[in-house]
């Protein structure tokens, strides 16, 4: 299996914060059905799948997982990692503040993609190894989990230092405004370093990078968006009605109020989905996987869930679907995103 999910010796920007890092890794162990369906990264050499992975739920206990982990979420984790890789999709996304140790119970999720990748690789996954939780010599991509508040210099020289040293093979940001991403961008563009991705709060119902000029900067420079909450943190799975919103901490943010308001463009989008044989969640991951240079990263806590994303590539919406959903999605009132993005 010739995995090029290397590892973040994560320690390396350690004078520039480590917390704001998070690494996405692109294993390329699975033969994908068509080359079509990898895509590069920004202008950088890098190629990915056009939809990768989320591993914020791996081993949290903040947010998701009803705030317990165990063995059971444990090996349905494992087995979403694995479906993954099967289904063709190699593209996962982690960071040193999913799974904080600060949460009880929880377990880092960069400790265990490493463990996967491991255990993947035929590799005992207790073998002491000094390069870093994920257990491999370097990243493919490596972002800034968020803007600092009060400057930006030093984590962007950071950046570039790790790329120098061949730590890894490209970066990025997230969260970052307009401004902020073309200063970030021209201030490597001095090192000869690409800035590759810009990872941002994306979906149907949040369409903030459209709004804000975020889209069409990535666009103009040539830098890959990559968004998460993709589906809305499930919102726009079809899975959660008025009557059973989701439970935790989203459903102070899905409200059965809002998921009324949501019910219009839900009936419309399993209606599309009818067409394709598809579900609602594969055609809200498609209207972003056809908005040009976006690649989706929903969070895949079982199999069957890595599965089903799996699905959202190799067709496409109409563009009269495409603009159709829009014009719905427009008539909600969107949640709040994260603060920084308006810094």
């Amino acid at each position: 299996m010739a995995l090029h999910l290397s590892s973040a010796c994560f320690t390396v920007l350690g004078n520039y914060q480590v917390q704001k890092i998070r690494a996405i890794a692109s294993d390329g162990s699975a033969t994908l059905r068509t080359e079509e369906e990898k895509v590069k990264l920004g202008s950088s050499d890098l190629k990915v799948t056009r939809l990768g992975i989320g591993a914020w739920s791996w081993g949290d206990t903040s947010y998701w997982n009803n705030f317990e982990w165990d063995d059971r979420k444990l090996k349905a984790a494992k087995a979403a990692f694995d479906a993954s890789i099967d289904s063709g999709i190699t593209f996962f996304d982690t960071a040193e503040v999913y799974g904080s140790r600060l949460s009880f119970g929880a377990i880092n999720s960069e400790t265990l993609l490493g463990r996967f990748i491991r255990e993947r690789k035929g590799i005992d996954p207790e073998t002491e190894d000094s390069l870093g939780r994920l257990g491999i010599s370097s990243v493919d991509l490596y972002q800034l989990h968020w803007p600092g508040v009060w400057g930006n210099e030093g984590y962007i020289d950071g950046l570039g230092d790790a790329v120098e040293q061949g730590l890894v093979k490209a970066v990025g940001v997230s969260n970052y405004s307009e401004k902020r991403l073309r200063e970030a961008h021209e201030k490597l563009k001095k090192r000869g370093i690409t800035l590759a991705s810009n990872q941002v709060n994306y979906s149907l119902i949040y369409r903030a990078p459209e709004e804000n000029g975020v889209k069409a900067a990535c666009d103009e420079l040539g830098i890959t968006l990559i968004a998460y909450s993709p589906i809305a943190q499930g919102a726009l799975t079809g899975k959660y009605t008025p009557g059973n919103p989701p439970s935790g901490p989203r459903g102070r943010i899905y409200t059965s109020e809002f998921l009324s308001s949501l019910q219009p463009l839900l009936n419309r989008i399993k209606a599309i989905g009818g067409n394709y044989n598809k579900t609602p969640t594969q055609v809200a991951l498609n209207w972003l996987i056809v908005q040009d240079n976006v690649v989706p990263i929903p969070g895949a806590k079982t199999a069957e869930q890595a599965q089903e994303f799996a699905g959202a590539l190799g067709w496409r919406l109409t563009d009269e679907e495409i603009t159709q959903l829009r014009s719905l999605a427009s008539d909600i009132k969107p949640v709040s995103g994260f603060p920084v993005e308006k810094l």
